[in-house]
């Protein structure tokens, strides 16, 4: 299975009425990316950005991730709502004799979340891995992020460890929860 950029994969209507459009990133994904992340570290949403992010930086990451995308050495979906990115999931599988799990990650706007767009995107970026060859996902979520971790849970994913004090977030020392799920 190889990605290719702007490539509509589905559209659907979220549980508030809106139409969404699941389709593969590309370049004119830059400004919306941008605004993404910044707006994700701004509301103070547990992700991993520890600072804004400016257009150069934002540039330099869509150009790896496009090409690990292109080499197929990614999964990425994102989520598009009336033409902005609203949300977005990524697999990263392992290599050498790990190299059927795959590494989830995702994020959704503020404004965008308990409609449906991020349990829809998590189906989605299952049903591609497991296209791509891959039988078991694993992720890792911040201990105090409850709706995130109650969606994993809610789509079968287990928790099978907790990395202690593994993350200071706004001044607070708090653990890492690994969860996985099969999915072939």
């Amino acid at each position: 299975m190889i990605m290719k950029a702007y490539k509509i994969i589905r559209k659907y209507i979220a549980k508030d009425g809106r139409e969404v459009t699941f389709r593969t990133p590309s370049w004119d994904d830059l400004d919306d990316f941008l605004e993404f992340i910044n707006a994700l570290f701004l509301e103070g949403a547990m992700i991993s950005a520890t600072s804004l992010k400016t257009r150069q930086q934002e540039a330099e990451w869509l150009g790896r991730h496009l090409a690990l995308i292109e080499n197929n050495m990614r999964i990425a979906v994102v989520a598009e709502v009336e033409g902005k990115v609203v949300g977005q999931v990524e697999v990263n599988p392992k290599s050498g004799h790990s190299k059927h799990v795959g590494i989830l990650g995702i994020s959704i706007k503020n404004g965008f979340r308990d409609i449906g767009i991020g349990t829809e995107l998590m189906k989605e970026a299952e049903g591609l891995a497991r296209e791509y060859g891959l039988t078991h996902m694993t992720l890792e979520v911040y201990s105090m992020n409850e709706r995130a971790r109650h969606v994993y849970e809610k789509l079968g994913y287990t928790l099978v460890g907790i990395e202690p004090d593994s993350i200071i977030f706004n001044g607070k020392s708090m653990d890492t929860v690994i969860m996985y799920k099969k999915i072939e």
